[in-house]
This record gives C-alpha cells, structure tokens and sequence, in this order.
C-alpha cells in the first residue's frame, strides 16, 4: 500500500506512521536500523528494489530521500510504502525540492528508528567525503558505490585521503567470492615460486584496482592488471609460479574455471553479485572493515596503474 502525502512536513510523515501502524498493523519494534538512501530522480525504483530485497535479511526501516530540482520554491513530496509495496519494511520516499531542502539530518530525524544503527547508501554517485556529509556524520556505515559513477577511477583513489572508519564501497564487496577463492587457492599451492600476478577486467571497474590492490599489498610480489574491454567487471586472475601457473577465470556466466599445473579444469561456482546481495552483506556488519580500510589507504597507493595493459590472451 501507497500513502501519498504532497507538499507535507516530516512531523506530519511522523504521525502517518503512527496512524498507518495501528490501522494496518505495521510493527517498528522488530526493526533493526535505519536504512538511508540518497539518490536523484531517474534512479530512486533501482536503489529502492535493492534495499527492499535485501531488508528481508534485514529488517529495517528504509528512508529514500530522492533530490529534485533545487530551483522553484521549497517543497517535500513524501510516499509511505507498507505491505506488499515495502518488502519486509516500511518505505519512507522524500522527494525534495528547492534550494534549501537538503538531505541533512532535520530532514530525517523525526523518521529515525529510536536507538537504532544508521546505514547511509549513496547508490549512484560518490560524496567526495561520504563521513563529512550531513548525514554521513550521524551514520554508522557508510556505503558508496564507485562503479556507478561517471569515472569509477577517479571516485575510488578520491577516498584514499577522506576514508572514515565505517566507509565502505559495493566494488569492495562484489570481490567477497573472489578472495575467498583466492585465498583458498593460495593456501592450496602456497606462495613459494611465486613471481609476479596478473589481474584481468576492464579497465574501468573500481573492483579490478581494488582486487590488485589486495593482492599486491597481501603477498608482496608484482601485480599487473590486464585490460579486458569484453567484460564490464573482473574475468580472471593468473598466478605465475616457477612450477607452473594458476589460473581462476570467470570470462562470464556463474562459472569460472580453476587451471592448475598437471591438472584437468575445475568449475567453481562464482555467480555475479547483484547491488542487494551486496547491500545485504554490508548491512550484516556495523563495525568498522578495517581490511577494505587498509586497502583504500596502503593498497592503492602501491597498485601502479599505468601496468594497465592490454590482454594478451
């Protein structure tokens, strides 16, 4: 169910929830957080199907707050989605309009859960400084998402000098399934021999830097990416060793290949991760990731991008 509510306060958004409580039977107490979202017009449905999917691992209270156009006179739009509409939460759209309506803590304070955790989801776009922004100062965790930004490059080396304990990025966590197969590769052949690794994906993908990151920083020898222009993500990773190279590869589909010296090919099971599974995995954890936080702030700075090259096979 929609509740419409044009032209309103968040006072009034307060009481309609307290209202729609009672008469439909919505219960808070089984909430664990708040979810925030900050996105623009056009990408509001996107962010707010994600963060449905994934409250049903969390349950949560969600508040969108979608910007609109920052000319005409001040105006907030509010939608409340219960039921059928919301997944396992309650929804709460704010679109705003004018000058001084900003996403900022007056705007949502009266909509907090009480003595809940605080999530803030920048779904497309990246805040130069997620933890110095009005609402990511009173959040937990930040997440951001590099990858849907106009040069994910730029957006993912512009955290190394703003990065807060609680930041996060989803191109951290489509990696989880690749560095848990890594490490377990690595622990079966060792890191004896071991030379140089080349990462190949597209150029463009903030999770390719960020995997080579790990990896140079983790086992100390040479990484090179490789550009791969027939993917948009990560397709493989190659081991070379002086007793023969290792292979994982994923050129597409949820199947990738693991080539080992002397041995036949392995299929692994390494699915593409959508934005909730991604988002849910981050909502599982309000403490810091010190691992991503230390890649953003020593990985990075010895991953040399100008290895980039060209694939050779």
């Amino acid at each position: 169910m929609m509740i419409e509510l044009p032209n309103t306060t968040t006072s009034k958004v307060a009481k309609k929830l307290i209202s729609s409580r009672r008469t439909h039977g919505v219960v808070a107490l089984s909430r664990v957080l708040t979810l925030v979202v900050i996105t623009r017009e056009g990408f509001a449905e996107n962010a707010i199907e994600a963060a449905n999917l994934a409250s049903r691992e969390h349950p949560c209270r969600i508040i969108v707050v979608v910007r609109g156009s920052a000319q005409g006179e001040n105006r907030l739009d509010v939608q409340i989605r219960v039921g059928g509409d919301a997944g396992a939460s309650e929804v709460i759209v704010m679109r705003t309009h004018g000058p001084d309506m900003e996403a900022d803590e007056a705007l949502i304070s009266a909509l907090l859960l009480p003595d809940a955790p605080i999530v803030a989801w920048w779904p497309h776009g990246v805040p130069v400084d997620p933890a110095a922004t009005a609402l990511g100062k009173i959040a937990h965790r930040r997440i951001t998402d590099s990858g849907e930004t106009k040069d994910p490059t730029a957006a993912l080396f512009s955290r190394v000098a703003t990065y807060r304990a609680g930041d996060t990025d989803l191109a951290w966590t489509r990696l989880t399934l690749w560095r848990a197969q890594l490490a377990s590769i690595i622990d079966l052949v060792g890191t004896e021999g071991l030379t140089s690794i080349t990462v190949k994906g597209s150029e463009n993908s903030p999770s390719t830097t960020l995997l080579a990151a790990w990896l140079t920083m983790c086992l100390d020898v040479p990484v090179t990416i490789a550009a791969d222009k027939s993917t948009a993500g990560l397709s493989s990773v190659r081991l070379s060793r002086e007793g023969g190279d290792v292979e994982l590869s994923r050129p597409s589909g949820p199947v990738a290949h693991l080539y080992l010296p002397g041995s036949a090919p392995q299929r692994i099971s390494l699915p593409r991760r959508s934005v909730a599974e991604c988002l849910a995995e981050e909502m599982r954890r309000l403490d810091a990731d010190d691992v991503f936080g230390e890649v953003i702030t020593r990985g990075l700075a010895l991953t040399n991008l100008r290895s980039i090259r060209s694939s050779d096979r």
